[in-house]
């Protein structure tokens, strides 16, 4: 049976059973969320395993069958949880099969079936992020800076919404991809940043598991669009970022920051392939986007052998084009860190204030507000905003930072 067969008949039958099999877990297990949850799960399983395994005798019984199965596997799990919001990632196989349709790796092809053009960018990125890249809820709000509450309802109405429009668990075609890329580059950074950076208390402050899978997903998506801009540009800062990676944290378990980071510590090789790719972008002469921006930021930054070198004025044009296009509070406020080292901290100081609205409960904001006060002198007024930024940051490692930079003040 060929894959094209399988996902027509998966589709046909997802208009026709997918409310029964829900219906039929709910009067077993009393909850719709589980029986939802479950039945997506079996759709999935079934999208990874027909093309492969040929469709079953009696495909409405298999999808009950394995429903039950997946939705008495969650109830196990989370029974061994105390927060309801930890629960398993909900695309997954006993059995990998073989590589079908125009992807060739399982975590991919889920990515960009979940990456819906039907539902809303920010939709996608947070139920992506969930059901497959195993981020729990806390996880992906901070890395949005959105309240819990708020992405617990989007990723409850993106369920909802797959539901009512009959949207198939399907494998995306090659003629898909391009409708859906922005979303998953979307959720691969988030991903990454995850990792780069965890937001969570209880985590490793490096999660390198993450980002070696990020980095391994865009390459295969490069691989796939190797003419996209933006494609290139994710895993070149990716690649930029992670070079680093040795350098990040002290021996005491303190974050190092860019500046006082061992540059010869730095991966050559990660540094020459992202420094290659940028350099293509640069070749080829179209209006870059975002990813390519930051990737270029990236590439000044590691192209100074000594941090003293860094060309900030560089730095500082490219975020000037990045806030044209990205008007996110974060972009602002990273162009204000080089607008500080171009135009000094009393410059810099205003543009930071002019965020503390949007940016209140970011932890960087006010370490970065601490550092410009301190730089300026203030330093009753560091000591308050260091407070701050110790008391909402993610991870011991930031905290240890923070801490001792501010009793560091006089």
């Amino acid at each position: 049976m060929s894959g094209a067969d399988a996902g027509e008949a998966i589709s046909q039958i997802h208009h026709e059973e997918w409310a029964r099999v829900v219906a039929s877990l709910t009067r077993r297990f009393s909850d719709l969320d589980i029986a939802e949850d479950a039945t997506a799960e079996a759709f999935a399983t079934a999208v990874e395993r027909w093309p492969v395994e040929g469709l079953p005798t009696n495909p409405g019984a298999w999808l009950t069958t394995t429903a039950n199965r997946k939705a008495i596997d969650r109830l196990r799990r989370e029974h061994k949880r105390d927060d309801k919001h930890k629960e398993a990632q909900i695309f997954y196989a006993d059995d990998p099969p073989e590589p079908v349709g125009a992807i060739d790796d399982d975590r991919l092809r889920l990515i960009f079936t979940c990456c819906h053009p039907a539902l809303a960018l920010e939709s996608r990125v947070a139920l992506t992020l969930r059901l497959v890249g195993g981020l729990t809820v806390a996880e992906i709000a901070r890395a949005l800076l959105a309240q819990e509450s708020a992405v617990g309802q989007r990723i409850t109405r993106a369920k909802a919404k797959i539901k009512a429009n009959n949207i198939p668990y399907r494998v995306p075609s090659a003629d898909d991809l391009a409708a859906r890329v922005s979303g998953v580059l979307a959720v691969l950074f988030l991903v990454f940043n995850e990792g780069y950076l965890a937001t969570g208390s209880g985590t490793d402050p490096l999660r390198q598991e993450l980002t070696a899978e990020a980095i391994r997903l865009t390459r295969l998506i490069h691989g796939l669009m190797p003419h996209d801009g933006e494609v290139a540009g994710l895993l070149a800062l990716m690649l930029l970022i992670e070079a680093r990676s040795s350098a990040r944290l002290s021996a005491a378990g303190e974050l190092v920051s860019l500046g006082e980071q061992d540059r010869g510590s730095w991966d050559p090789a990660l540094v020459a392939e992202g420094h290659r790719l940028v350099r293509q972008r640069l070749a080829a002469k179209v209006t870059p986007g975002r990813y390519q921006i930051l990737a270029a930021i990236n590439a000044v930054h590691t192209s100074a052998r000594d941090a003293r070198d860094t060309d900030w004025s560089q730095v500082l044009a490219l975020y000037d084009q990045l806030v044209r296009i990205d008007r996110s509070p974060i972009v602002a406020l990273n162009r204000a860190i080089a607008l500080a080292e171009v135009d000094g901290p009393g410059v810099a100081l205003p543009v930071v204030d002019r965020l503390e609205h949007e940016l209140a409960g970011y932890h960087a904001y006010h370490a970065t507000r601490a550092d410009l006060l301190r730089r300026l002198g203030h330093d009753s007024q560091a000591r308050a905003a260091y407070d701050r930024a110790i008391e909402l940051a993610g991870n011991a490692a930031e905290r240890a930072t923070l801490t001792r930079r501010r009793d560091q003040l006089r």
